[in-house]
């Protein structure tokens, strides 16, 4: 019990010490210097064509390199950055509405059955008889609607950076991007795979022609702290059944 109580307060001061560093000041940028964007920008490989020529390549206004005046300006190998364009407007609804009833009745009467109702009905209490034995009823009625609606819009530019060009060709990007304003920080995240015939002639693809697309867009600071519930309380939510 001591241990269980002890590792619950280590718990506690961890947290409270997490939260203790942004006391007074705006959050901390995620450093960059370690980033996927960055190593792919550094280690972009062996060049596939002698020096000599990538000079001469260089030098001219007309030839088909990144750098020419003709050339294709669009990303197409390990460490190029492109531009990501994310609008998304979505409306989704959904109503069901069923609805269902049933009722029965039976009456089982015995008149008359070789005279043995009439010896009954002397015997029993005056006003019962058996010309009306079994009578039963029953009735049952459901109803149920729902109903879903939702709507999502988000609209945002983000430049990503080519990380690895896989075998078949497709290029696996992934962009971040932070903005502080005053003591909250944004946060977009996108990662994802491309084509490189989707990319458009001005360096750009929209988030649909991104396969396997993973976007975040959060925020950490005072105000994402204040709108998070308590570890205890998360806790306490976690374990009870009520």
């Amino acid at each position: 019990m001591l241990r269980q109580s002890c590792l619950i307060a280590l718990i506690l001061l961890t947290s409270a010490c997490e939260r203790a560093k942004h006391i007074g000041k705006e959050p901390d940028f995620t450093p960059t210097t370690q980033s996927p964007e960055r190593v792919a920008m550094i280690a972009q490989g062996i060049p596939n064509i002698p020096l000599s020529q990538q000079n001469t390549e260089r030098a001219s206004l007309w030839s088909g390199g990144q750098g020419s005046l003709l050339g294709d300006r669009r990303a197409i190998k390990r460490g190029d950055i492109l531009t990501v364009v994310i609008d998304i407007k979505e409306k989704a609804a959904i109503s069901n509405s069923t609805a269902r009833s049933r009722s029965g009745s039976e009456n089982l009467g015995i008149p008359d059955l070789f005279g043995i109702p009439e010896r009954v009905n002397q015997g029993i209490t005056d006003g019962a008889s058996l010309d009306s034995a079994v009578s039963l009823n029953s009735s049952s009625q459901s109803r149920g609607d729902g109903s879903v609606k939702r709507s999502e819009q988000l609209t945002l530019r983000v430049a990503a950076t080519i990380v690895d060009v896989l075998p078949n060709g497709v290029l696996a990007i992934e962009g971040s991007q932070e903005v502080r304003v005053n003591f909250e920080l944004r946060e977009l995240l996108v990662t994802g795979y491309v084509r490189p015939e989707d990319i458009s002639r001005q360096n750009e693809i929209t988030y649909d022609k991104i396969a396997s697309a993973r976007i975040s867009y959060g925020g950490r600071g005072q105000i994402s702290d204040m709108q998070q519930p308590r570890i205890g309380q998360q806790v306490l939510d976690a374990v009870l059944p009520f």
